[in-house]
Formats: structure tokens, C-alpha cells, sequence
């Protein structure tokens, strides 16, 4: 009996010593709680993996304190579509990521997704330092069920049956909901009727519909409009991807397009869109063909007079020539005494025989990150009310995938003014938590989980440029995810907290 007796003494002595470890309080900071509303003096008690109180705190017996000096802390930011996961496998630690502040991003965007039972097996093999969720995809859904090599055309209504087993199978196992990439070959065949029947299904779960829509430049309206009729039909939430707007002569109409989406709101369609802060995106070359015409002279021409600038668009990796990258267009169109339209196609064709005769390689063959859209639609996108910031980023090539968040804070909210601290916050956590449904992240909420950064909105700044695309931002001091420090000082910590986040 007495042996018993230490026993639970020793048990409760390793309990009590592991949660005063574990407490920390956040002190001396100025909270940004995620809800948009006014910033207020406080301090944030994290014990474990949750926060446990908020307010005028004082440190107890055994708590690690950390004094913010007056800086802003605010919820770990939340990116709604990334495309960060493969170089997570690698790096763990994830720098591109921790560095903004972002602690949780959503992938399986654009259509392509690992299923959750494979991502679940991979998170379990390989720990990483920020939180991952997903949509599952539709073009992985084809891939799956018609073949690689045979998705250039609509599904037969055997196949979408299939299709919409595995998506109920994904949807059971946490994911989000369904993701499409509408305007990449994959999925550009697909019947609006093939992506409705999809999307029902997600609908029955309680999930979500986020779409890169049909098009983002030459049938625009048309794209806007199939995405509005998915959220009239399923009565489910739908957001559209990276909303742009990407022919010149569209530029600077974002809000008639705003104007088109606040109507369907207000039928009731919850229609909602991610955004990033950029005038300049980063695809492949295949998308500045709207009618997938590749070797078209005339088709080329309207991408150089109307989709993109060629001499401000960068060709960020381009396996079959590697001294491409880093070059302009317009600069690689005469250095081959081409027309930049003539360079297009070639470039085009360069790339399709290389694939052909390297079916093993790994990697991007070739991607380009090309001017097309204006500041000024940027900043009315970033504007609208229902907008969450995201960074459709990676690690190389665009600096989107290390700087997106930063520049949002320092050239849109210190700089110009456009939205305040407390909105633009607001955007990038608990509005983009509310637009994923996620519950439980997203605010500086007590019970919620304690992913948090440290930032100081004098000085933060993005400092990446598709020159230096892997740069370092400014101003972000530390990262919390689940409890822990994982980023501090410009470096990883080495902690390993992140988890799957599932519906």
C-alpha cells in the first residue's frame, strides 16, 4: 500500500513538473487577437499545447516568461493555399514558411492533392514544425480514375461514380473538401455538370469548394459565373483561388467583379476569395494559351499583347535550356532573334520534348513568373471584406512563398495604408480559419490552440524578389505552433510540433 502510495506521488511530481515546463507566459505585448477587432495591452498563458488565459497576467512559480516588449502578438497566420508541402518533406523545419509567421497552411490546391490516408502516413514518418490541412483534388480524382494520359476530355458518368467514391472516402478521412484547378489541362475538359456532381458530395460532408477557376483572363466571366452557379446549386461555401484578374484590357475593373460576387452573397451564396499581394504570378507557360493551342502563332500573339508582359516575366526554372532561367521573355526572344510570341511556342515546345525524353525527372521542368495584372486591382481584391491573404507560394522561383504575408503588413498596411493592422490580421487568420472551417485556430482565444507570432509592424517588410526569392522577411520575431517555439531570430528553433488538420 505504501509502494502504491509513491507510486502516485511520483506520477503526479512527473505530471506537475512536465505542465510548469510546458506553461509559458507572453508578456508586456500588444494583442492582435484575429477577430479584427481594436488591439489591447495583455499577455497570452500557453500551457501545453493550448492558450490557456489572456489578459493583465502575472507570471506563476516555474513559468517561462517571455517579454515582448511592447511588440504585437497576434494568431500564427493561416495560408489558405500554399504549395509549400514537398520542400516540407525535405526541410521540416520550414523557414519559408515559419519566417512569415504562417503556422498552419492548406494544400491540395488547384486540383492536386495527396489523399489524407497518404498524407496522415507521411506527417507520422516525418514530423514537421507547422500544421498541414487539405483539400482533396480534382484532377487527382481524374488522374486517379481516367488515367494520367487520358484526362483531355470530359468523364464518362461511370468514372465520375468513381470518382465521387474516392472524394466520399477523402472527405471521411478529414479533408476539407474539394479543390479544383479548372483553368490547367488536367481538369480544363471537365464538364461543369462532372464538377457540380463533385461538389454535391463535398456538400454532404459540410465541407468546402475552392476553386482556380475556368479562367482568370480571356472567358473571366464566364469562370466567375460557374463557380457562383456551384455554390447556388450546393448551397456550400465556395471561394475562388488567388482571385486576379489577368488580361490587360480587364485591368483595373476588380471592382465590377466585386460588385459581381456581393450580389451573389447577397442570394446567399457564400461565395468568399484568397488573395496575395503581388501583381505578378508564377505558372507555366502552358496557361497563357486560353484555348490550349500551343504551337497558334495568332494565340501566342494575344498572350504577349494581353495576358503578359513579356519584358517584365521571368522564366524562374526551365529544365530543357537551364541558362533560360533567370531571363526575360523578351530578352531570351532576342537572344534567339525571335519574336517574344515565335519564343513562346518554342519554349513550349522545348519543354514537352524534354518531359518526352525524361520521364523519370523530378521537379518543375519549367515555370515562369509573369507581370500580369494591376496594383490596383491588387489592392481592391486585398479590400473586399471577404477576402482572406494567402501566398500560392513554394520555395523557389516566386518570392511569394517566402515574403507574401510581410508585404501585406509592410507595403499595404504601414506603407499605404490600405486596411489597418487589425483588418489585415484579420485576413490571414481568423477570417481565412472561417473561410477553411476551421474552429479552433485562427483566434487568440483561451482553449484554442497556441499557434502565435511575435512581429514588430515598424519594421516588418518582405525582402524577397524573384532575383533573391528565398530571402528573408523582416520584423518576425518569434513563432509558436501548438505550444512551442519553432522560429526565432531569423531561425529555426528545431522543435517539430505541427499536426494534420483535418474537418
Amino acid at each position: 500500500m505504501q509502494f502504491k502510495h509513491k507510486r502516485t506521488l511520483l506520477v503526479f511530481f512527473i505530471l506537475f513538473t512536465t505542465y510548469v515546463a510546458e506553461a509559458q507566459l507572453i508578456k508586456n505585448v500588444i494583442i492582435v487577437d484575429g477577430t479584427g477587432a481594436q488591439s489591447y495591452k495583455g499577455a497570452v498563458r500557453i500551457a501545453g499545447n493550448k492558450i490557456a488565459a489572456i489578459g493583465n497576467l502575472t507570471q506563476k512559480e516555474g513559468e517561462q516568461v517571455v517579454d515582448g516588449k511592447g511588440k504585437v502578438l497576434a494568431p500564427g497566420f493561416i495560408d489558405s493555399h500554399s504549395h509549400h508541402f514537398s520542400s516540407l518533406m525535405e526541410h521540416p523545419e520550414g523557414m519559408p514558411n515559419a519566417s512569415q509567421g504562417v503556422t498552419s497552411i492548406i494544400i491540395g490546391q488547384d486540383g492536386e492533392s495527396y489523399l489524407m490516408d497518404t498524407l496522415k502516413a507521411m506527417m507520422q514518418s516525418k514530423p514537421l514544425a507547422i500544421n498541414v490541412g487539405t483539400y482533396t483534388g480534382h484532377s487527382t480524382l481524374r488522374e486517379m480514375v481516367m488515367g494520367e494520359n487520358d484526362v483531355l476530355r470530359k468523364a464518362k458518368p461511370a468514372e465520375i461514380e468513381k470518382m465521387k467514391t474516392i472524394l466520399e472516402a477523402d472527405l471521411n478521412s478529414g479533408s476539407l473538401g474539394l479543390s479544383s484547378g479548372l483553368e490547367y489541362e488536367q481538369a480544363f475538359y471537365a464538364s461543369k455538370e462532372e464538377v457540380i456532381d463533385l461538389a454535391k458530395i463535398a456538400a454532404l460532408h459540410n465541407t468546402r469548394y475552392m476553386s482556380h477557376i475556368r479562367s482568370e483572363d480571356i472567358t473571366i466571366d464566364d469562370a466567375m459565373e460557374e463557380i457562383i452557379e456551384i455554390g447556388r446549386v450546393t448551397k456550400m461555401p465556395v471561394q475562388v483561388s488567388h482571385i486576379k484578374i489577368g488580361i490587360k484590357d480587364k485591368w483595373n475593373t476588380a471592382n465590377a467583379y466585386l460588385v459581381k460576387l456581393q450580389k451573389a452573397r447577397a442570394e446567399g451564396i457564400n461565395i468568399t476569395a484568397d488573395v496575395y499581394p503581388y501583381n505578378f504570378w508564377n505558372s507555366t507557360l502552358r496557361v497563357l494559351f486560353a484555348k490550349r493551342d500551343y504551337e497558334n502563332l495568332e494565340s501566342a500573339q494575344f498572350a504577349v499583347d494581353q495576358v503578359f508582359d513579356a519584358n517584365a516575366s521571368v522564366l524562374v526554372q526551365f529544365a530543357p535550356v537551364p541558362g533560360y532561367k533567370g531571363k526575360t521573355i523578351a530578352a531570351i526572344a532576342q537572344e534567339r532573334k525571335e519574336s517574344p510570341a515565335v519564343t513562346l511556342i518554342e519554349l513550349i515546345k522545348l519543354a514537352a520534348n524534354f518531359k518526352k525524353a525524361n520521364p523519370n525527372f523530378k521537379g518543375t521542368v519549367e515555370a515562369i513568373a509573369a507581370k500580369g495584372m494591376s496594383d490596383q486591382d491588387v489592392s481592391d481584391f486585398i479590400s473586399w471584406p471577404y477576402s482572406n491573404i494567402c501566398s500560392d507560394g513554394n520555395t523557389g522561383g516566386h518570392p511569394r512563398g517566402y515574403g507574401s504575408f510581410p508585404r501585406v503588413l509592410g507595403k499595404y498596411v504601414r506603407e499605404e495604408k490600405l486596411v489597418p493592422l487589425e483588418t489585415a490580421i484579420f485576413k490571414m487568420t481568423g477570417l481565412t480559419a472561417e473561410h477553411l472551417g476551421i474552429k479552433d485556430r485562427g483566434l487568440i482565444a483561451v482553449g484554442n490552440y497556441a499557434d502565435l507570432v511575435l512581429l514588430d509592424p515598424a519594421i516588418v517588410k518582405d525582402n524577397a524578389t524573384i532575383q533573391n526569392s528565398k530571402a528573408l522577411s523582416t520584423g518576425i520575431e518569434m513563432v509558436w505552433v501548438n505550444g512551442q517555439l519553432i522560429f526565432q531570430g531569423q531561425k529555426a528553433t528545431g522543435k517539430l510540433p505541427g499536426v494534420l488538420i483535418k474537418k
